[in-house]
């Protein structure tokens, strides 16, 4: 299975996400923010990258950038309870702004355990899918 790379600034979502991706057979690595998962991602070793978008300091746009620029292949995919799609709204799509910056997939929390199953196995048999990323 593949090595994830879980980057959130909620410890329970952090866990959770690391709980259900190990219980599909993944090995999870977690980090609490965007600069600790560069560092955590600058290690190598990583297949796929899991980020949330809202977070203080270096947020998911930031720190998708800073990933693309070091390992242009890794998936990722990008995640965000920031629901901006009630009528009226005249904030951007944040998920799909990620997309674009080229984020592989992306989910809206609170998503069930099969979403985000589902998007890894998604992102990890695709033709384009890259691979690991290198030190």
């Amino acid at each position: 299975m593949a090595s994830v790379l879980v980057i959130d600034d909620d410890p329970a979502v952090r866990m959770t996400v690391k709980l259900v991706l190990e219980r599909a057979g993944h090995r999870v690595s977690v980090a609490p923010d965007g600069r600790a998962g560069l560092v955590a991602l600058a290690a190598g070793g990583i297949d796929l990258l899991v980020v949330d978008l809202f977070m203080p300091g270096m947020d998911g746009l930031e720190t998708l950038r800073e990933a693309r620029k070091r390992h242009a292949n890794l998936p990722v995919i990008v995640m965000s309870g920031t629901s901006l799609d009630a009528p009226g709204q005249t904030a951007p799509d944040f998920l799909a702004m990620a997309v674009k910056l080229g984020a592989v997939s992306s989910l809206q929390k609170p998503f069930k355990p099969r979403d985000i199953i589902g998007a890894v196995a998604a992102c990890l048999a695709s033709e384009t899918a890259p691979r690991r990323a290198a030190p």
